[in-house]
């Protein structure tokens, strides 16, 4: 069984904000049974699998973790590398502070992209990529730039025309983001409680990165003054 499997079921059980006594009682199952299922200690066969999705309203696929889509028509989640699951991670050559950075963004990210892909709005779950892949693009570039070797095999797009294009490009993305949150009304309710209980693996990092971030804009505003 998918090693996010027991993670996942046990997500979607708290998203709905039910008991493993009301799942399970609905899934016809024992309450110890499903949390054997929740915690990895046992596997589930086909049936439960095919239950537990009817019952949350997912694939099969995505409560397996094949696909990263809750119904199941996107990327499949096997054709991607996942980094952080590798047991010789290299940021570890960068020390704690690289490390704590990437897991402080990726896991802030997995929330984003969960609260944008609950709303089943493909336009806000595109523009938040999208902001996103533009940003990374430019980070890449400028490491590139300081010490890569054959640019052209990475960027087709001068120096002097990237930066301001990528910028540009940013800022359309953003402002389309929000646009599309704004006329959303799917999106899931959000609050301390709400995020706390639907993510309790992850929202401590969206947290400490929002904190940190905060500060930092706290600082600029008061130079400004």
């Amino acid at each position: 069984m998918e090693a996010n499997f027991p993670r996942t079921l046990s997500l979607l059980r708290k998203e709905k904000g039910l008991s493993q006594k009301e799942v399970a009682r609905n899934l016809g199952i024992s309450q110890a049974l499903l949390s054997h299922y929740e915690n990895g200690v046992r596997e589930p066969g086909l049936a439960f699998v095919v239950a537990a999705a009817d019952f949350y309203g997912v694939s099969a696929d995505f409560l397996l973790g094949r696909t990263m889509s809750r119904d199941g028509t996107e990327i499949n989640i096997d054709e991607l590398y996942d980094d952080a699951e590798t047991k010789q991670n290299k940021l570890a050559r960068g020390g704690a502070t690289a490390l704590m950075a990437k897991k402080l963004a990726v896991n802030s990210l997995g929330v984003l992209f969960d609260i944008a892909g609950r709303s089943d709005d493909r336009e806000l779950c595109r523009e938040l990529y999208s902001s996103i892949m533009f940003t990374i693009y430019k980070l890449f570039r400028t490491l590139y730039r300081r010490c890569g070797a054959e640019p052209e095999k990475f960027f087709s797009i001068a120096d002097r025309d990237a930066d301001d294009a990528a910028d540009a490009a940013q800022k359309l993305s953003e402002m389309r983001f929000r646009r599309s949150a704004a006329d959303c009304s799917a999106l899931p309710p959000l609050s301390h409680d709400t995020l706390s209980r639907d993510y309790p693996l992850l929202f401590q990092s969206l947290l400490s990165l929002t904190l940190s971030a905060e500060k930092e804009i706290g600082e600029l505003t008061k130079q400004s003054k």
